[in-house]
């Protein structure tokens, strides 16, 4: 796990409650540390699965210390009922889930996800597909413009995509450095900003390259699906757009969705599937925070799916 300090470990292993034969999921797996937490306090089984294949390769020795407790598969959490179907796995007793980049990923800087050292302007979790060096040279300019808005809430966002179509007809935007450049001089700075001024486009850019919202919604409709009676979910979400998403389903889930307006007339209740145990989602203590800055902005939401336990 070098590199990568799993945040509000702890909490996510109290919430799962995991117990002598248990089976439970750790959708992202990144540097073990929740599956690592499930199988050190309980005899259970862990099925791990990360979309990352480095972080796949560099926890085989992981799987083999833990094996058979632990199996470590590729693929995305999106595709639990799939996977876990093709491991003859019918039912889990929990799933955690934690969202965004990892911290192996943001350090790596030739997987460009950040602009702290200059590397190619890649942002694939999978390594595949269209990169972000794509999706900028070749997006017009409003695509690129919803892009910064709808996914960092960049309130500059139509100022950055203008400057990035200018640059790039001169020369082809390559490197995280370039585009960092870039999108600081369209934004300008004040002694106001706590954060660089790229930081909401690079992230808007990550969470369009990977679809992350959308494997989000998956994933938590997936997770809903594998969960035995009185099993759990725990997810910790590290910005606004995550923790709504999160917090809107499991709200949902649990019978509480509100009329859109107290003029709209009453929603069709639907029967609740899931029990919320987090109306206010659980933050890191100081002290986590003082040791771990990743986990400044880390929110954990848990649920319970309904009905008995055999």
């Amino acid at each position: 796990m070098t590199g990568h300090v799993p945040v509000l470990l702890q909490e996510v292993i109290d919430a799962l409650r995991p117990r002598d034969g248990g089976r439970y999921v750790d959708g992202t797996f990144g540097g073990g540390g929740y599956a690592t937490g499930l199988l050190d306090r309980a005899d259970c089984h862990v099925i791990a699965i990360d979309r990352d294949p480095d972080a796949v390769a560099a926890g085989q020795a992981l799987a083999e210390r833990y094996a058979p407790r632990l199996r470590l598969i590729e693929g995305r959490f999106g595709d639990m009922v799939e996977i876990l179907s093709a491991e003859g796995v019918a039912e889990v007793d929990g799933v955690a889930l934690d969202l965004g980049v990892s911290s192996m990923q943001f350090d790596r800087a030739e997987r460009g996800f950040s602009f702290r050292a200059s590397g190619p302007l890649d942002m694939r979790m999978e390594k595949r597909g269209p990169s972000a060096a794509d999706l900028v040279n070749e997006a017009d300019e409003k695509e690129l413009a919803d892009i910064f808005w709808r996914y960092g809430e960049e309130r500059h966002s139509r100022r950055v995509a203008r400057s990035i179509v200018a640059r790039r007809k001169e020369k082809r935007i390559e490197t995280t450095g370039e585009l960092a450049e870039i999108v600081r001089r369209a934004v300008g700075s004040s002694a106001k900003d706590e954060i660089d001024p790229a930081t909401r486009s690079f992230q808007a850019l990550r969470i369009a390259v990977n679809d992350e919202l959308g494997e989000i919604e998956r994933g938590l409709t997936a997770a809903e699906s594998v969960l035995a009676a009185g099993g759990r979910l725990a997810v910790v979400s590290f910005h606004s757009l995550e923790d709504r998403a999160v917090k809107d389903f499991v709200r949902k889930r649990a019978g509480r969705s509100p009329a859109p307006s107290r003029h709209a007339p009453p929603r069709t209740a639907h029967a609740a599937s899931l029990r919320d145990l987090t109306r206010r989602p659980v933050t890191p203590s100081d002290a986590e925070v003082t040791s771990n800055a990743r986990a400044r902005s880390a929110r954990l939401r848990v649920a319970e799916k309904l009905g008995s336990r055999a």
